[in-house]
């Protein structure tokens, strides 16, 4: 992907970097602290995240090889610049024991059965919905925010074995999990590299 970086974006993480040593991390893996980072203005992002250069590589592979991109609200969606996705929180609605992130999550996973990329910057409860789903995913980037559940979905997620770029703390967002997301978009492929 050919892009042209921004005067203001290079210094951003000239700056960055000035602050923080990212070089020890692989590849992708510094692309996405990175790139989190930089979407946050917080460096603690280097320790929180949780990541596996392996599931990576693989996912950076199914994402420009074409596979669906599902996120779980619109400002994910806004957020992730180049890469048309797939949100259905429109669409879905809350009912017992449902909340309406959980059935749009059900909704895209009919819509694009397995081998997605899934971003979860929001909603706790589509990151748990996504957990009962045998979704296949080609990675799970689950970084919702907030107090009641979601130290506990990012958890279960870990626990799964299922592909994922994560956190451990409570802190979280749409713009850092799109922003994990845009990092394996702007990494280059090997063709790129030629």
């Amino acid at each position: 992907m050919n892009r042209v970086v921004h005067p203001i974006e290079a210094e951003s993480y000239r700056r960055l970097r000035a602050r923080l040593d990212t070089s020890h991390f692989p590849p992708l893996t510094r692309a996405v602290v990175e790139r989190v980072v930089h979407s946050a203005a917080d460096l603690a992002y280097a320790t929180d995240l949780v990541t596996d250069e392996a599931d990576l590589v693989k996912a950076h592979a199914a994402l420009h090889a074409g596979a669906p991109v599902v996120v779980d609200v619109e400002m994910v969606a806004a957020g992730i610049t180049r890469r048309a996705t797939v949100c259905r929180l429109r669409d879905a609605g809350a009912g017992p024991g449902l909340t309406r992130s959980a059935h749009a999550i059900r909704l895209a996973y009919e819509q694009v059965g397995p081998g997605a990329l899934w971003v979860i910057g929001n909603a706790p409860t589509a990151l748990e919905e996504l957990l009962t789903l045998d979704a296949a995913p080609a990675l799970v980037i689950g970084l919702p925010v907030g107090f009641v559940g979601a130290v506990e979905s990012k958890a279960a997620l870990r626990e799964s074995g299922l592909p994922a770029v994560s956190n451990v703390s409570e802190k979280g967002g749409s713009a850092v999990a799109a922003a994990a997301l845009n990092a394996l978009l702007y990494h280059p492929t090997s063709e790129e590299t030629l």
